[in-house]
């Protein structure tokens, strides 16, 4: 028995990456002026730093990272098929202007699968359990929605109690695999106010190939992380290992978690209130497993998305046959695949070998031929996977949209209502850049090209064909 995306996929907004450069990237050092600089090159930063050239600023993006995409990755090269390491699903598609974009630059825009497939124990859910699953997936939701209309508590003490077989599904689903956090840890104002997200599209050659090629018009500078950042309400000097950049405006993009790491050093310090914000949207964790499983031993459809019944959240979700191929992907999430993840990748593959053989049996479990996994909260420039509101603390999205002198701040963490998806992090950097050029002046004329000279008509001797200028 099937569940409906929309049934299902309201619960799983996860913040769902071939490493590739992309991006005009610069051979010399980075310029030591621009008329705004923007720090990061993941989904915010490239929407930012489009809307600059748009506007005919200059402008240079410098990302620590040695690729575009922040969060979204694609990985086209360890089993010679495209997934996503990180960000999946795009929303909205009828006002998602990255949905046109994509389209616009060759790439193929696919809808998510319109069901999915639910096991309890080694069996497909009776039409009748998933209508009690159902049920209870709707009654969670509904006592959260409306906790959150009388104050800021944790979605955990809105529950109902009484969810029986359905309760650990119910929490994982609406928490670890919604936002990368427990539902003791997730604001309920923060939850209600997340714009609807049932309608799931994905990229088919990747959501980082996507940000890579929308950034290939944009002026990068990779590996090159920003030290410290000198700020007024004038200009600002970002410090990196490849010299000193000056500008009129900044657009700070980094994760709330890198905000709040005090790896990027600011001067004079940011305001208490912003690093408050920013502690207070500290980023979930949400990790893949991805497995090589020829001759489809699960028997799933391509693309298919399935879950377990499970007594409590230290479950999966898994997504099979990606785009056709022997790919499946098994996702972890909050503080169950927190600790996995830090025990290492190894562990990680023992638990996906773990789950499968107790839902499919032990054939399943030795089918696997290959593995790999994503551990974002070890990654040094990311820190995590998406943000989450802490109870009590969904303001905070707003005090970190703050001005700061001439420093704006972007990202998904920014956005009210589409935080923890790319959605909301391109929005924000749209956003933030027609801040930063209000700032300066607005767009700028373009020069008029200078008159070319008078042509000397003179014999042509031989043509040269294909000639690089």
């Amino acid at each position: 028995m099937t569940v409906t995306r929309r049934d299902f996929l309201s619960a799983s907004a996860a913040f769902a990456l071939a490493p590739a450069l992309g991006g005009r990237v610069l051979a010399a050092p980075p310029p030591r002026e621009a008329d705004i600089v923007v720090i990061g090159a993941g989904a915010a930063g490239i929407a930012a730093a489009r809307r600059i050239v748009a506007a005919n600023r200059k402008v240079i993006v410098v990302e620590a990272a040695g690729q575009v995409g922040g969060r979204c990755q694609t990985d086209a090269s360890t089993f010679g098929v495209p997934f996503d390491r990180g960000a999946r699903w795009m929303y909205n598609p009828d006002t998602n202007p990255m949905i046109r974009l994509a389209r616009s630059a060759g790439l193929d825009i696919v809808t998510a699968p319109a069901g999915q497939k639910m096991r309890i124990g080694r069996r497909n859910a009776r039409a009748g359990e998933t209508e009690q699953f159902l049920a209870a997936l709707v009654r969670a939701n509904r006592a959260i929605d409306e906790a959150a209309r009388k104050a800021d508590i944790a979605c955990a003490a809105a529950m109902p109690k009484d969810l029986g077989d359905w309760a650990g599904t119910a929490e994982f689903l609406l928490g670890p695999n919604f936002c990368g956090k427990d539902l003791k840890e997730l604001s309920a104002i923060d939850k209600g106010r997340a714009q609807d997200r049932n309608a799931a599209i994905a990229c088919r050659q990747g959501l980082g190939t996507l940000i890579t090629k929308l950034g290939e018009q944009v002026p990068l500078a990779l590996s090159t992380p920003a030290s410290r950042i000198l700020w007024s309400n004038r200009d600002v000097m970002v410090e990196t290992p490849s010299g000193k950049i000056t500008a009129r405006a900044a657009i700070v993009t980094v994760s709330s978690n890198v905000l709040a790491s005090g790896n990027i050093k600011f001067a004079p310090e940011l305001p208490k209130r912003t690093l408050d914000a920013a502690a207070k949207l500290s980023l979930g964790s949400y990790d893949r497993i991805v497995l090589q499983l020829p001759g489809n031993p699960l028997g799933l459809s391509r693309d298919d998305i399935l879950i377990e019944q499970s007594n409590s959240t230290k479950t999966a979700l898994l997504y099979g046959n990606i785009a056709g191929s022997s790919l499946c992907t098994i996702d972890v999430a909050g503080s169950f695949g927190r600790d996995l993840s830090a025990q290492g990748e190894q562990a990680m593959s023992a638990f996906a070998a773990e789950w499968l053989t107790k839902l499919y049996g032990s054939e399943v479990g030795a089918a696997v031929k290959k593995t790999s996994a994503t551990r974002w909260n070890a990654q040094p420039f990311i820190m995590g996977a998406m943000s989450a509101a802490a109870p009590g603390a969904q303001f905070s999205r707003r005090i970190l949209a703050e001005p700061i002198g001439a420093m704006y701040l972007a990202g998904e963490a920014t956005h009210e209502t589409l935080w923890g998806t790319i959605d909301g992090a391109w929005d924000s950097g749209e956003r933030a850049a027609d801040a930063a050029l209000r700032r300066i002046g607005g767009a700028k004329e373009a020069t008029p090209a200078p008159a070319a000279p008078a042509a000397k008509h003179k014999r042509r001797t031989s043509p040269r064909s294909g000639a690089m200028n």
